[in-house]
């Protein structure tokens, strides 16, 4: 095994949220369908695999067409995200290894920042619940920046602790996500929590999970990856 040291350059590490950092799907699914029954839409399991780790205008647009309005977009948007975080509070679970790896990383004084798509209110709600905000450098909501696969939130993420997007670890779990990192000349992690392998395939490294990652993966994508 090799020895952290052995990564002479400063490298940065951007966390995805839901489906990385905590198991929140299942909640995010009964809040958009919930939702989107009173608009006379039924979300099938299917559909909202296929836009999950997209931001709200994005999912919209996929779900109810490109002709909904700006308004009706953000109204639907704001009703699913408060019952989305009213289902999560004492309910959200950190997935298996993120501990270690934040204080690994943070050990190290790597600086990690969460770059997600989720709105502000979602990601301080899920950090809070989870007590684990004073592991990273900065918070990142793309929530109102071009969508994934767009890299704007990854770009920013660097952009923030000052590093070379080739120097950026992005922690991923969906397809938009794991395209977004590429689109962003970053590394990328991706994990099986959310989509199997076969739709991960563009990534560096395909994990089941974060217990799986250790420093001789990191080693071998920075320096010679």
């Amino acid at each position: 095994m090799v020895e952290p040291a052995s990564i002479k350059t400063e490298i940065g590490i951007l966390w995805d949220l839901d489906g990385v950092l905590v198991d929140s799907a299942e909640a995010h699914y009964q809040a958009w369908a919930e939702t989107l029954e009173k608009y006379s839409v039924r979300l099938s399991r299917e559909n909202f695999q296929r836009t999950f780790g997209m931001n709200n205008r994005g999912i919209i647009a996929t779900l109810l067409g490109q002709s909904v309005s700006p308004e009706l977009s953000f109204d639907i948007g704001e009703a699913k995200e408060a019952l989305f975080r009213d289902r999560i509070r004492g309910n959200v679970r950190m997935l298996p290894g993120v501990r270690f790896w934040l204080e690994e990383f943070q050990g190290r004084r790597i600086p990690q920042v969460v770059a997600s798509s989720a709105p502000p209110a979602n990601i301080t709600t899920i950090l809070e619940e989870l007590a684990i905000r004073s592991f990273f450098f900065d918070v990142v909501s793309g929530a109102q920046m071009p969508g994934k696969p767009d890299p704007a939130v990854f770009l920013e993420a660097a952009n923030r602790v000052k590093l070379a997007h080739s120097r950026c670890l992005v922690i991923e779990d969906s397809v938009a996500g794991v395209e977004a990192a590429l689109a962003a000349n970053m590394k990328c992690v991706a994990i099986t929590n959310t989509n199997p392998r076969n739709l991960l395939v563009s990534a560096q490294l395909i994990l089941d999970s974060l217990e799986e990652l250790s420093w001789d993966h990191l080693l071998q994508l920075f320096e010679f990856g």
